[in-house]
């Protein structure tokens, strides 16, 4: 049965099991719904927990950090440890397995790893737009297979739901010339873009630009705005324009080790994570005082924490447009990240190397409708050869990731990657932001969550419908818990199950305790009891003490529940090759 919708009474509203919410007729005399609220998810790519200020981060992000001090600030929400799945389950509400993203946008050959967005899920511009809402996408889609200028586009964003889009339809690229560009279906490149002509091309500043273009072309528009604002920054390459890299030359000089302890007794002090929780461990991190190329190495860290500030930036362009046309009292914001820090080395430890140049290729001036098809490009557009291993990262003709050992200060205090199940890949941010709907402002909120909860969020804040069936297709149903409720009152004690799987590493959450599994070579799909870890998130959420061997039979129940989630969520029949 539908709902009503009362904005001002911030009830709460569980999306899981359930097929639509929304109005019900008006009683007469009742007074008038106020005003749905226009909804702005942004998205930033590969950072950590702590990278932010106001979650105890030594990076500047005044603009975020101020959405936080007037909204609220969630420290136990969660994403799926890798970029296609996270997008995928943050878009439509449910596991990624169940909308066919398990893995990444290759078909694995299995109905929970297709590599693209099924026809069993609707995306939240799906439901949204049949609501009245305008919808606008810009940024990273990755979430097809199909990525040819002249192949499908059913799986793209305007036929997914949005009227509009601008971005990449790949996971990645240089920000300088980016792979697979688009203006709605059509590719296009830095140069020969018919509507976006800067002086200067940086894909996080492109991405700003393009939204407040939206923005400011719905002037005089009734119908409320979706925009899902998804950066790549701060995924590799490392690539920030110099003046922005100055900005932090010789902060990080003194290496990642004395900055992940001072980290942590201020994140303590500050009352971000408890005092119980140790800070984690990664043997394979070695001593700052060992390294060899230390300004390589600090030069990396440079850019990354620049190209965050420069993101910042960039959120604070969009929020300041809102706030020039008067709808951002109106307007819910909500911020989150894809995964964890990323520990992928990209072959920064080697020498530094020129990236192949294909058979039958050579270095070229590329004309202005010529496309970039490259992930790594082995040139830049006017004709550079481009390097990778242990050169100075920030240009156009470098491709550099920053490393596992700033990852793992990224991540502090928490153990693991961008990958793995472990609160270092799976911990994200959550900042929300709307003043006529938040009273409780600056609060932090210990309610723990997933990125499928954003989806019951929007069904209850739009008053939109879930739909059962789409073109003689079953929607899976919804796997969220809206996070409303919890605008007016923190529920911490939530014991709702949460579910994770990713590469064969996988966990579980029940209330306080949580059972996760990092996988071997061998990714097996079913392992022996002995194998999971058994971690209680009350005193040690950092997971530095395992307790399975405490308590067999707890671990031996979440074991079977993880199974049994897995196999009707489609994580299971395992992929012929993970």
């Amino acid at each position: 049965m539908k709902r009503s919708l009362v904005l001002s009474a911030l009830g709460g509203f569980a999306c899981v099991g359930a097929s639509a919410a929304g109005s019900t007729a008006k009683p007469a005399g009742a007074p008038a719904a106020a005003p749905r609220p226009n909804i702005l998810i942004i998205l930033s790519d590969d950072m950590g927990y702590s990278d932010i200020g106001c979650y105890g981060g030594i990076i500047q992000t005044p603009n975020l950090d101020r959405l936080a001090a007037n909204g609220l600030q969630y420290m136990q929400f969660y994403n799926t440890a890798r970029s296609c799945p996270s997008r995928a389950s943050l878009l439509t509400g449910l596991h990624p397995h169940q909308a066919g993203m398990g893995h990444m946008t290759d078909n694995r050959g299995e109905d929970g790893y297709l590599g693209g967005l099924n026809n069993h899920c609707v995306t939240m511009a799906e439901v949204l737009r049949p609501a009245g809402y305008a919808t606008y996408a810009v940024g990273k889609w990755h979430v097809s297979r199909d990525m040819a200028a002249n192949g499908p586009k059913f799986n793209w964003p305007l036929q997914r739901g949005f009227d509009h889009f601008y971005g990449t339809i790949q996971g990645g690229g240089s920000y300088y010339d980016p792979q697979s560009l688009c203006r709605g279906n059509t590719f296009v490149t830095v140069e020969n873009d018919p509507e976006y002509h800067p002086e200067s091309f940086y894909y996080t500043d492109a991405i700003a630009d393009n939204a407040i273009t939206f923005l400011r072309q719905r002037r005089g528009e009734q119908k409320p705005f979706f925009m899902y604002l998804a950066f790549t920054s701060a995924h590799w390459p490392m690539h920030l324009p110099q003046k922005e890299i100055d900005a932090y030359r010789g902060k990080f000089d003194q290496g990642w080790d004395a900055l992940r302890e001072a980290k942590y007794s201020d994140m303590v002090r500050r009352g971000i994570i408890r005092r119980e929780w140790a800070l984690s461990d990664d043997p394979s991190v070695g001593k700052w005082a060992d390294v060899s190329n230390k300004a390589f190495e600090a030069r990396c860290m440079e850019v990354y924490a620049g190209m965050i500030t420069n993101l910042d930036r960039n959120i604070g362009r969009v929020v300041e447009q809102l706030r020039s046309e008067g709808t951002l009292d109106n307007t819910i914001i909500l911020f989150l990240q894809d995964n964890g820090g990323c520990a992928e080395p990209m072959q920064r430890e080697r020498e530094p190397f020129k990236v192949r140049i294909p058979k039958g290729e050579k270095l070229h001036e590329m004309g202005r409708d010529e496309l970039q098809t490259r992930l790594i490009p082995y040139q830049t557009r006017d004709g550079r050869p481009v390097w990778q291993g242990q050169v100075m990262p920030g240009g156009p003709d470098t491709y550099v990731a920053y490393g596992r050992s700033w990852a793992h200060l990224s991540n502090t205090p928490f153990r693991e990657y961008k990958h793995w199940i472990h609160e270092g890949g799976i911990s994200t941010p959550l900042i929300v932001h709307w003043p006529k709907g938040i009273k409780d402002r600056g609060q932090m909120r210990q309610r723990p969550g997933q990125l499928t909860d954003v989806m019951a969020t929007c069904i209850e804040l739009s008053g939109a419908s879930y739909p059962k069936t789409v073109a003689d297709n079953e929607i899976y149903p919804c796997q969220s818990k809206s996070l409303v409720a919890s605008f007016a009152k923190d529920d911490p004690g939530d014991t709702r199950t949460l579910y994770w799987e990713h590469e064969g590493n996988r966990a579980i959450r029940s209330g306080k305790w949580k059972l996760v599994y990092k996988a071997r070579d061998d990714q097996a799909e079913d392992i022996p009891l002995d194998l999971w870890e058994l971690y209680d998130m009350e005193t040690d959420r950092t997971e530095t003490r395992n307790l399975a061997s405490k308590y067999p039979k707890l671990v031996a129940d979440m074991a079977a529940k993880w199974d049994e989630f897995a196999v009707r969520c489609h994580v299971k029949p395992w992929p012929r090759k993970m």
